[in-house]
C-alpha cells in the first residue's frame, strides 16, 4: 500500500455500527470486487469494493467478510478469509496480507485462508434464519455485467435455497454517508494533494501546452505524494472541450484566450477528493470570460450556505436552480420575461447548466447515500455549479468539497485558489 495503517478503531466502529441493524441470528457476508481482464494476460489495476473496505480495511483482491454475531460458534462471528500467498505469487505479484498484517489493519482476529471458507460457511449457516448479501444498488449505475456479488447470490440460493435473505445495501446506505473523524481526515489528504497538483498546474499551463501534458503534472504530484492516482477520470477540458460535461479525451492544444476547465482529484487510502476549477490559458481572463467566472463564483457562494443539516437534495436543486437564473439573466443569457412564463418542471437555466449541484463524497467518488434522505451533520457534499455557453465555447465549472456539521459548514478546499484575481496572480509569478 501507498498509505500507512489506518487507524482501525474505523473498521472496528464501521462494523459495531452495521451490525446493530441485522435481523437476529443473521450472516452477513461480503465480497471483493473481481480482478478484471485488461487484455491477453493483464488484468486493469485492482480496485477494493467500497462496502468491504469500509467494514474491514483490507485493501487486496480475493477477499471474503463474514459477520456472525450470534453465532452459537464464538470462532466465527467476525471472519476474514485471505489469499494465501506462497513463492510463486510472491515473486510475480509482490507481498499480500499476512494474517498478522490482515489482524492489524481490520482489528478483526479471526483470519483464515480463503480455501477455508466453504468449510467454515457450511459448518455454521444452517444454524442461521437469515442471510445478508451485498449489491451495487448506487442509483447512478447500471450494471449489465454478472459481477462477484451477482454470482456469489446465486451460488447461495443454489447452495442455501430455504434461508431467508436480505439486502445489506440499505443499511450501508444509512451509515457510509455519515463520516467519522477519521474518514474526515483522509478526505483532507486527498484534498491537500490535489491542491498541491492544482498550484503546480497553474504555474505549468501557457498556451501551446497540451491538454495531455497538463493531465501529466497532475498526477505526477499525486503519486509523489502518495495518492493512489485519480480518484476518477480526470478532465482538462480547454475551449470548445469545456462544454462536454464528460470530457476525458485530453488530446487538444490549449489556445491563447480560450478558458480550460479542470475536473480532477487525488484518491488517498480510498478516500477520494473533488475539485472543478477553470483558468485562462494565458493568465489573463477577458472581461466576459471573468463576468462570467464570477456569476459562477456567486452561485457557489450562496449554494454554500444551503448546504445544511435537514436540507433535502432536490430542494436544494431547486433553490440553487433560482440563484443561476438570475445571473444567467445578468450576462444575457437569460431573458426576465421568457422566465417568468417558463415551465418550471422545465426551467430555462438548464440549458446553461444541466447537471446536479451537489452529490455526496467518500470511497466512492459519488459515494452511497439516499437521494432523498435529509443532509446530516457529518455528510461530505460536494458543491459545484457550473455555466455552460456552447455558442461561446466557454466552459465554467467551480467545485469545492464541504463538510456538513452541526456548528456550520467547513470546506474541505477553502485553502485552494478560487478567486479569479488570486488565479491570475499565481499564473503570472515570475
Amino acid at each position: 500500500m501507498k498509505y500507512p495503517y489506518i487507524d482501525n478503531t474505523l473498521f472496528i466502529s464501521n462494523r459495531a455500527a452495521f451490525v446493530k441493524h441485522l435481523k437476529n441470528n443473521s450472516i452477513a457476508i461480503l465480497n471483493a470486487n473481481d480482478e478484471y481482464m485488461r487484455s491477453g494476460d493483464q488484468n486493469f489495476n485492482f480496485k477494493q469494493n467500497a462496502d468491504l473496505f469500509y467494514l474491514s480495511g483490507i485493501d487486496q483482491e480475493q477477499t471474503i467478510l463474514l459477520l456472525y454475531p450470534d453465532c452459537p460458534n464464538p470462532l466465527y462471528r467476525e471472519v476474514l478469509f485471505l489469499r494465501q500467498t506462497n513463492e510463486h505469487i510472491a515473486v510475480w505479484e509482490g507481498h499480500k496480507y499476512t494474517k498478522e498484517e490482515a489482524q492489524r489493519a481490520s482489528g478483526i482476529q479471526a483470519i483464515y485462508w480463503l480455501e477455508d471458507f466453504d468449510n467454515i460457511l457450511q459448518s455454521i449457516a444452517h444454524y442461521a434464519d437469515t442471510i445478508y448479501l451485498n449489491t451495487n444498488e448506487n442509483d447512478r449505475s447500471e450494471i449489465t455485467v454478472p459481477y462477484r456479488d451477482l454470482r456469489f447470490i446465486r451460488q447461495m440460493k443454489d447452495r442455501f435455497p430455504l434461508h431467508h435473505y436480505e439486502r445489506m445495501a440499505p443499511i450501508l446506505r444509512g451509515l457510509r454517508a455519515v463520516k467519522s473523524t477519521i474518514e474526515v481526515e483522509l478526505t483532507r489528504k486527498a484534498c491537500s494533494i490535489t491542491r498541491d497538483a492544482f498550484i503546480r498546474v497553474l504555474k505549468f499551463v501557457k498556451p501551446g501546452v497540451k491538454e495531455y501534458e497538463i493531465e501529466a503534472e497532475i498526477i505526477h504530484e499525486f503519486i509523489r505524494q502518495g495518492a493512489t492516482g485519480h480518484a476518477y477520470s480526470p478532465i482538462i477540458a480547454s475551449g470548445n472541450n469545456a462544454v462536454i460535461l464528460h470530457y476525458t479525451d485530453n488530446n487538444q492544444v490549449c489556445k491563447d484566450g480560450d478558458v480550460i476547465l479542470f475536473d480532477f482529484a487525488a484518491e488517498y487510502a480510498n478516500y477520494n477528493a473533488d475539485l472543478s476549477r477553470s483558468i485562462p490559458v494565458n493568465g489573463r481572463f477577458t472581461k466576459r470570460q471573468k463576468d462570467v467566472y464570477n456569476a459562477v463564483h456567486r452561485v457557489m457562494i450562496e449554494a454554500k450556505k444551503l448546504l445544511k443539516p435537514g436540507a433535502v437534495w432536490n430542494e436544494y436543486q431547486d433553490e440553487v436552480g433560482r440563484i443561476m437564473e438570475s445571473e444567467l439573466i445578468g450576462l444575457g443569457l437569460l431573458d426576465k420575461h421568457d422566465v417568468a412564463k417558463q415551465n418550471p418542471k422545465v426551467p430555462l437555466y438548464k440549458k446553461y447548466f444541466m447537471h446536479g449541484v451537489s452529490h455526496h463524497l467518500g470511497i466512492d467518488v459519488h459515494d452511497f447515500a439516499g437521494r432523498y434522505t435529509p443532509f446530516e451533520a457529518g455528510n461530505i457534499l460536494t458543491c459545484e455549479p457550473g455555466i455552460y455557453i456552447r455558442e461561446e465555447g466557454l466552459g465554467i465549472r467551480l467545485e469545492n468539497d464541504i463538510l456538513l456539521t452541526t456548528d456550520g459548514n467547513i470546506d474541505l478546499m477553502a485553502d485552494i485558489p478560487l478567486e479569479a484575481e488570486e488565479i491570475e496572480e499565481l499564473m503570472n509569478e515570475v
